[in-house]
């Protein structure tokens, strides 16, 4: 077990809480780091993008000229690649980037991540977020008292709180989410991770 200093919401340390080596404190494996970003980001893909070829391209359908005796150079069709409006060559097609990374890698790359935070001390414990209305003001307050000024800030909860989830949306730079849906590009992408202790138990259960 390991230990993370614990804050309250007016930025005062009250302690420390014991959390998993294992999900917190190992090694940090970088190239399966790199391999989940590129999974995430490629299968947030669409792959919807396409052109048409030569024989998609409407009209064309008759010869622009004679084949000899123009002087010009043969062509068989106005819609070929070399004319105005023609079809593309090689151009994109609807096609599906996703990529798969089996269970245990995607695991190991996540508890490498939340390691790599924590051994940059890059992870900021509280004890708890609460908010009886939503209000920007408050949460930006809170979250002020542990990030510097141009700093990236991810903050993970236990459940999902609708007047947290309100408060935090328009604040720049600033995502919230919950415990079961931190992944290994919203970490990387954060330069401060603000985390209730809630929250890192529930990460715990799932990778301990």
């Amino acid at each position: 077990m390991m230990e993370l200093k614990v804050f309250n919401m007016e930025g005062k340390e009250i302690g420390k809480e014991k959390v998993s080596e294992f999900v917190f404190g190992i090694e940090p494996n970088m190239s399966l780091i790199h391999q989940a970003v590129v999974r995430q980001l490629a299968n947030k893909r669409v792959g919807t993008h396409a052109t048409k070829t030569r024989s998609e391209v409407r009209g064309g359908g008759k010869k622009p000229w004679k084949q000899k005796g123009t002087g010009r150079a043969r062509q068989g069709t106005i819609r070929a690649p070399q004319w105005v409006g023609g079809g593309i060559v090689f151009g994109p097609k609807p096609r599906d980037y996703s990529k798969k990374m089996p269970q245990k890698m995607r695991q190991l790359a996540l508890r490498s991540a939340l390691s790599l935070k924590a051994k940059e001390e890059g992870i900021v414990l509280v004890d708890a977020i609460t908010l009886k209305e939503f209000k920007t003001r408050l949460m930006a307050d809170f979250i002020g008292k542990f990030k510097e000024e141009k700093e990236k800030v991810m903050v993970v909860i236990g459940q999902f709180d609708e007047n947290i989830h309100r408060s935090t949306r328009n604040i720049p730079k600033v995502n919230m989410v919950s415990a079961n849906r931190v992944n290994v590009y919203d970490l990387m992408w954060a330069d401060k991770v603000i985390m209730v202790k809630e929250a890192a138990h529930a990460i715990e259960e799932v990778l301990g």
